[in-house]
């Protein structure tokens, strides 16, 4: 069951900040910031986005970093007409060099890990007090620097408001088209004031309002899944006993009760008591339905003479994914597959929203 299928029957009425992920591992922190201010934000891939913003549902557009140059063959690129919208946006670091590059500005390519920043800055700016990006942030402050290209030349109707001492366009600003650049992260916790510029560029630029919670998502939840599954529809889901499978067992079971049938795997890696544990929890005080499968000699036979962790982790994961489809044949009405994956394991993987992010590492809970 795709985690974007139930968030679209989750989005309200609110105005809310499109993402669109470039490639960076920072996206989903982009997201929890401007969640952080009360205003409901979504990640999608740049082929995803001219649909998206078909929808009607965004009052502005985050670009946001990566790590490719604007000018390898493969480099992740945006529909130019996503700029005709004429909606506030925000591009950072790969997000400013395509907007730059594409408008016609000069962007200059890393050729050598010298020309590379990355780290900490002084970031100086001269925008003023009442500059709507930079409001309240002082004149000089720390910034997170993570880059190779980088603009050379703005883009007619562009002005510069902010540098580093390596980097002459740091912060950009196009007042006309309501279009903000930062060269730099201000997601990040070492950017010290970068909070507040995006709380500037999502209040003050935008005009969008603080009116997006996350105290009633378990009730958007519940109600998204029962619109999804159906009346009669039923689920199979892997339930490990931990939080992450637990959280999604809790909701799927209040959303359609005895429809949904539990499946715990013995790995024959487990903690003492663990399977026991799970089916006194879950089978007996929960009332789930729960089949547990012993299949910790196909398990450790995978196992058996691989010490490479990566090679471990997808034979771990591939044999999760056959002893859960051998499962799902005893219910050929269950037509759903549930799953409780940490989003920070999503990450490490693969691109939640199928972006293009780089793989971490993989993970047994991640489609192995």
């Amino acid at each position: 069951m795709a985690a974007h299928d139930v968030l679209e029957q989750m989005r309200s009425a609110h105005r809310g900040v499109l993402i669109v992920d470039f490639g960076t591992q920072y996206c989903q922190l982009i997201a929890r910031r401007i969640r952080e201010l009360s205003v409901f934000s979504e990640i999608c891939t740049p082929e995803q986005a001219l649909k998206a913003l078909g929808s009607g549902r965004y009052g502005a557009l985050i670009l946001s970093g990566g790590p490719r140059s604007v000018y390898e063959r493969d480099a992740p690129r945006l529909d130019p007409s996503v700029l005709d919208y004429g909606l506030p946006m925000l591009g950072i670091c790969y997000g400013m060099q395509w907007t730059a590059h594409t408008l016609g500005g000069e962007v200059v390519a890393a050729h050598d890990a010298a020309g590379r920043e990355y780290g900490s800055a002084t970031f100086s700016h001269d925008g003023g007090a009442d500059h709507p990006l930079l409001k309240n942030v002082p004149a000089t402050s720390q910034v997170w620097m993570s880059h190779g290209d980088e603009v050379r030349a703005l883009p007619e109707g562009f002005e510069k408001v902010g540098q580093t001492q390596s980097c002459a366009f740091a912060a950009a600003w196009n007042p006309d088209r309501r279009i903000a650049l930062l060269q730099f992260h201000p997601e990040v916790t070492h950017s010290i004031h970068g909070d507040k510029v995006l709380q500037n560029f999502v209040f003050g630029v935008a005009g969008l309002t603080a009116d997006w919670n996350s105290g009633s998502i378990e009730d958007d939840t519940i109600a998204a899944l029962r619109e999804q599954i159906g009346d009669d529809g039923e689920v199979v889901l892997g339930l490990s006993g931990g939080v992450d499978s637990s959280v999604a067992a809790m909701l799927i079971h209040k959303a359609i009760g005895d429809r949904l049938h539990c499946v715990f795997v013995d790995n024959g890696l487990l903690r003492h008591g663990e399977r026991e544990g799970v089916e006194a929890l879950f089978g007996r005080n929960f009332h789930m339905n729960l089949e547990v499968v012993d299949a910790s000699e196909q398990f450790l036979a995978d196992l058996a003479g691989v010490s490479d962790p990566e090679t471990k982790r997808k034979r771990i994961g591939h044999r999760f994914v056959e002893v859960f489809r051998e499962a799902a044949k005893k219910h050929q009405r269950a037509h759903f597959l549930g799953q409780g994956t940490l989003y920070p394991d999503v990450i490490e993987s693969v691109a939640a929203h199928g972006g293009a992010t780089s793989t971490i590492k993989s993970h047994h809970n991640v489609g192995g």
